[in-house]
C-alpha cells in the first residue's frame, strides 16, 4: 500500500506541472514534493518525471500510473467528505474560496462580524479566480460567479453584483462624455486580457468586439478597477463598488451591462456538518443582505 501523502504530491506535480506551481497550489513545500516523488520513483522502481528548465515533465509511467492515483485521491476524498460531514462540533476550521474581488472588497466586514459573533470558529480564506475543487474539499465552501454543474454540489444564488459602464470625471473633461456605444471606439477603454466575460456580455446585446477594442487588459478584477478608479479610461465595474468612490461617473446607463450571479456553494456530504452549515448559512445571509444594485 502506498503512502497517500506520496501520490498527492505525485498529482499535484502532474497537474500543475512544476513543483513550484505544485507548492502553490497544494500548500506542501517544493522541498517535501521533490522527496515525495523521489520515494515514490525508489519504490516503483521507474522514472515519473523528467526534471529540466521548464519544470516537470510527465515519463510514460506517470501517465499510466495517473488514472489509479486519481482513483485512491477520489476514494481519499469522499472518505474525507464523509468524515467532515458526520461532524457535529461547531467549533475548528472552515475553507473559504472566493474571487480576489469578493474577498477584497466585500467579505471583510462579513469575516469580522463572524469572528466576534462565532468565536469558536477558525476561517481559512482562499481569494482566487480559479474555480476550486470542492469535490476534492480544496475548500469547504465556494463564493463563485458561475454557478458549479457538479451534480453533488449544492448552490444557492445568494445576490447579484449589478454591473454598469464607468469613468473618472476628469478623463471624462478631457476626453468627452461618449453618447452612444459607438462613440466608446474612440476612448481608451479597461477590460480583460484572456477572460471573455465582457465580450460575451456584448455579443448577447448585439455587439461585436474583440479583445483588441480595450487599449488596457488584464485578467485581476482589483487590479482593473482600480486602473479605472485612477482615471485611465473607461470601464466596467460593480454599481456597489463605484458607489464607494466619488470621482467614478456612470455613463451610457441605457446599455445594458447586466450582472453577475452570486453562488454560494459547498459539497452536498459537508452540508450535514454543523460548522460548515453554520459558517455557510452566515454567509448567506450577510451576502443577501447587502446592496449590490
Amino acid at each position: 500500500m502506498f503512502d497517500w501523502n506520496l501520490i498527492r504530491s505525485f498529482l499535484a506535480i502532474l497537474d500543475e506541472g512544476s513543483l513550484a506551481a505544485a507548492s502553490r497550489k497544494s500548500g506542501i513545500s517544493q522541498p517535501t514534493l521533490g522527496r515525495h516523488v523521489d520515494e515514490l520513483e525508489a519504490s516503483l522502481g521507474v522514472t515519473l518525471f523528467q526534471r529540466g528548465r521548464s519544470g516537470m515533465v510527465p515519463a510514460p509511467a506517470a501517465l499510466e500510473l495517473a488514472e489509479s492515483a486519481r482513483e485512491m485521491e477520489q476514494a481519499s476524498g469522499a472518505i474525507s467528505l464523509a468524515a467532515a460531514g458526520a461532524s457535529q462540533q461547531v467549533g475548528g476550521v472552515v475553507r473559504i474560496t472566493a474571487s480576489d474581488i469578493v474577498a477584497t472588497y466585500l467579505l471583510p466586514p462579513v469575516i469580522a462580524g463572524l469572528m466576534r459573533d462565532l468565536p469558536e470558529v477558525e476561517i481559512e480564506l482562499a481569494p482566487s479566480n480559479t474555480v476550486e475543487n470542492l469535490l476534492r474539499r480544496d475548500a469547504d465552501i465556494a463564493i463563485r460567479m458561475v454557478r458549479p454543474a457538479q451534480n453533488d454540489l449544492i448552490a444557492r444564488q445568494v445576490n447579484t453584483f449589478e454591473m454598469g459602464i464607468y469613468a473618472d470625471m476628469a478623463y471624462l473633461q478631457r476626453n468627452g462624455t461618449p453618447r452612444d456605444f459607438a462613440s466608446l471606439g474612440g476612448h481608451a477603454l479597461i477590460g480583460y486580457d484572456r477572460s471573455d466575460l465582457i465580450l460575451r456580455g456584448f455579443a448577447e446585446q448585439g455587439y461585436k468586439v474583440d479583445r483588441s477594442f480595450f487599449r488596457f487588459r488584464c485578467d485581476n478584477q482589483i487590479t482593473a478597477f482600480e486602473v479605472l478608479v485612477a482615471g485611465a479610461g473607461i470601464g466596467f465595474a460593480p454599481n456597489a463598488l463605484a458607489r464607494r468612490h466619488a470621482n467614478l461617473q456612470r455613463i451610457l446607463p441605457e446599455i445594458p451591462v447586466g450582472g453577475l450571479p452570486m453562488w454560494l456553494t459547498s459539497h452536498r456530504e459537508l452540508r450535514t456538518s454543523r460548522r460548515i452549515r453554520r459558517v455557510s448559512d452566515y454567509f448567506g445571509e450577510r451576502l443577501a443582505a447587502l446592496d449590490l444594485q
